[in-house]
């Protein structure tokens, strides 16, 4: 998946760069790429900083970090996006820098995020619907050496 990505990303920013190109003229193309990196290596900078900022006074409020942190991963890879030269790039830049789109993927990676969390521990048994619950205790055995066979060994 990461290599089809990796060759359709290039291909699909070249045929958007022509066809913005064809409705507004080549040298008004150039320009437009130029501007939204040049802005979005600035935003790249200040997001940075704030998302800094804001997740030290969501910390400092004693508040649960998770919302601010990823809220700021997000900002700050919309601003990289942004970075990148190409309209492609820059469309996916502005749904995360919308705070409305950039709400809702949080939502939707925090419940994708939750749902693997809770598979993970259903697998390992430990809150797996009717587990049993016990205390980390030592405990007694009265195996004995006739009773190996049993036991499986």
């Amino acid at each position: 998946m990461f290599v089809l990505a990796l060759i359709g990303l290039p291909v699909l920013e070249v045929l958007a760069l022509i066809e913005v190109a064809h409705a507004i003229g080549w040298l008004q193309a150039l320009v437009l790429l130029i501007a939204t990196s040049l802005l979005g290596a600035q935003l790249l900078r200040v997001e940075g900083r704030l998302a800094v900022e804001r997740l030290s006074l969501v910390v400092a409020q004693r508040r649960p970090p998770g919302d601010a942190a990823l809220d700021g991963v997000l900002r700050f890879l919309g601003a990289g996006l942004l970075a990148l030269p190409g309209f492609v790039t820059d469309a996916a830049a502005a749904l995360l820098l919308l705070a409305p789109t950039r709400a809702m993927i949080r939502r939707r990676m925090s419940r994708r995020l939750a749902r693997r969390a809770i598979g993970l521990f259903e697998r390992t048994g430990r809150f797996a619907p009717g587990a049993r619950r016990r205390p980390h205790a030592a405990v007694e055995s009265t195996a004995l050496a006739e009773d190996l066979d049993q036991l499986g060994r």
